[in-house]
């Protein structure tokens, strides 16, 4: 029987402790598992006046659970390199979808079905049989994470199996880093922060950019957030 050398050994016991596939191969999944385990800071922005930041933001949301403080926490720290205003629209499209607590999307087995047959199905890499895939990888998180192939792609990105457990999108720390991934490389529509937003934008910047998320489905709504996480951003010193 072969046995492992002293660096496979070790390499899978990174791996282990880092929540990655044990296959004591080095790459990029094992590396990212770990920042994501060890919460390393690999940017360089973060708060000046973080008292300031929260008071402003309670204008926004009102009164917010430690559960919700810690999910702006992870949001900040997972988007540590986003220029102010990407920052803003994540905060603010976390906020409309799932007041920055991440959930599974409402709705039963029938309804969840329009995910599980047929040419949808089939977009978002589910088998086009009724055999409950549709429903298995339905939408999660601060934004909906939805479909078998972006489960698969985002599982690959942050170094975690979400094939095998999709609720691991609900991780808050997950979820924060699949908007991330999402929202700057364009994995959910195709359209990225970088189309649609300089560093500080405005109201028709942050309409526009619900493209990268859902069409222009409550657009206007959404960019007078932004535009308020933006205020409480540059109050709270970003940089």
């Amino acid at each position: 029987m072969k046995t492992m050398d002293d660096l496979e050994r070790k390499t899978r016991a990174i791996q282990e402790w880092a929540g990655a596939h044990a296959d004591g191969i080095w790459g990029q999944r094992t590396a990212n598992a770990i920042i994501v385990k060890a919460n390393i800071d690999v940017a360089g922005r973060s708060l000046g006046d973080r008292g300031a930041f929260f008071s402003a933001v309670r204008k926004i949301t009102g009164a917010l659970n430690q559960r919700q403080v810690d999910s702006i926490n992870l949001l900040l720290e997972s988007a540590g390199s986003w220029p102010t205003s990407w920052v803003a629209y994540a905060l603010a499209t976390a906020w409309h979808e799932s007041r920055l607590l991440p959930i599974r999307e409402r709705g039963g087995w029938a309804y969840l079905a329009k995910y599980d047959t047929g040419r949808l199905a089939r977009i978002l890499g589910n088998t086009p049989a009724a055999d409950g895939d549709g429903q298995r990888y339905a939408g999660r998180g601060f934004v909906q994470l939805t479909g078998q192939t972006n489960y698969e792609s985002a599982g690959v990105a942050l170094g975690i199996d979400l094939i095998a457990d999709p609720d691991l999108a609900l991780n808050p720390l997950h979820a924060a880093r699949i908007l991330i991934w999402g929202m700057e490389g364009g994995k959910f529509t195709g359209k990225k922060l970088s189309d649609y937003l300089p560093a500080i934008a405005t109201r028709v910047h942050f309409r526009d950019a619900r493209r990268i998320i859902n069409g222009t489905d409550r657009a206007d709504k959404i960019a007078g957030y932004a535009m308020a996480f933006q205020d409480a951003l540059r109050e709270g010193e970003w940089a």
